[in-house]
């Protein structure tokens, strides 16, 4: 069993909106770039932004324009529903890289994302840039089913989508899409297509409790694998949230065959990854998800020791 430390909550300097707590409550995705920590929450039209190091409340950078409902089963409905964020390598239009907010793509108002540029120290540079999913993720859908992609990490030559596949109907998958094609797109109208997948190939992850795991999230590592996290959460479909049985850490080969699971001792819905490696060993940095607007989500660290190369 993997041991996890809980470093902090992720408080916020102030609330997104009026009405709204001064923390992140539904935090769903992670990346670590520079002095920062970078995370997307499901629930809301914002980025959070916190110090890498330390405890200092974050802030709330606008992704989309508008307001969202204060009211639980209005927001889920209304929401963007943005699952992964992961980080892009320098390209034409962003010298120093960028973000990428992924979508799940569960209904039909959760198929936009977001790219935002960052400086060459990591921070963010200029404004959010919108992009459409819908066309990929159509496709996806005839091939999986429900969808509900919930991890996103780049790694040799492709972006390695994770497609959490909740309830009984659902289907765990790794979606490989062209990096060249993605950033072409991404260069001219930010619309995705059908065009730039590569593969799809199908997964099981096994159980917690009797409970199905399915993919949460993903992270790169710079030899080419991807550290996931992975819940098993008794829900019936990709819209309902339901009881968390335990959560898991994984890690898969650059070809995308498995070559670690383990589950945590924390009894949460991880929800985000950012890690990296240090002498030798897998660093991890991690975010939950309560499923409850009032509580925090922690930021965890872990370690994983001897994993296979």
């Amino acid at each position: 069993m993997i041991r996890t430390l809980q470093r902090r909550t992720l408080t916020l300097e102030a609330p997104e909106t009026a009405g709204r707590p001064a923390h992140v409550s539904a935090a769903s995705g992670l990346v670590a770039v520079g002095p920062w920590l970078y995370v997307v929450a499901d629930d809301t039209l914002h980025l959070a932004v916190f110090p890498r190091e330390g405890n200092a409340p974050g802030r709330s950078v606008r992704l989309f324009p508008g307001e969202l409902p204060l009211e639980h089963r209005a927001r889920k409905a209304a929401k963007p529903d943005l699952e992964a964020l992961c980080l892009l390598a320098p390209f034409t239009s962003c010298p120093h890289g960028a973000l990428l907010a992924v979508p799940s793509g569960s209904t039909a108002a959760r198929q936009r994302g977001a790219l935002l540029p960052l400086t060459a120290e990591g921070s963010l540079l200029g404004e959010t840039r919108e992009v459409d999913f819908t066309a990929l993720y159509t496709q996806l859908t005839r091939e999986l089913g429900p969808l509900n992609i919930e991890g996103a990490a780049v790694s040799g030559g492709r972006l390695r989508l994770l497609q959490r596949g909740n309830g009984a109907q659902g289907t765990d998958a790794l979606v490989d899409l062209d990096h060249e094609r993605l950033l072409r797109a991404l260069e001219g109208d930010r619309t995705l297509g059908p065009e730039a997948v590569r593969t799809v190939r199908r997964w099981e992850l096994g159980h917690i409790g009797g409970v199905r795991l399915t993919f949460t999230d993903a992270s790169p590592l710079p030899d080419g694998r991807i550290v996931f996290t992975a819940a098993a959460e008794n829900t019936r479909d990709a819209y309902s949230d339901g009881p968390v049985t335990g959560s898991a850490i994984g890690v898969l080969a650059p070809d995308g065959s498995p070559l670690f699971l383990d589950a945590v001792d924390a009894k949460v819905k991880l929800e985000g990854v950012s890690a990296h490696v240090e002498r030798g060993q897998v660093h991890m940095l991690l975010v939950a998800d309560a499923d409850d607007p009032a509580v925090p989500s922690p930021l965890l660290e872990a370690v994983l020791e001897g994993v296979p190369g």
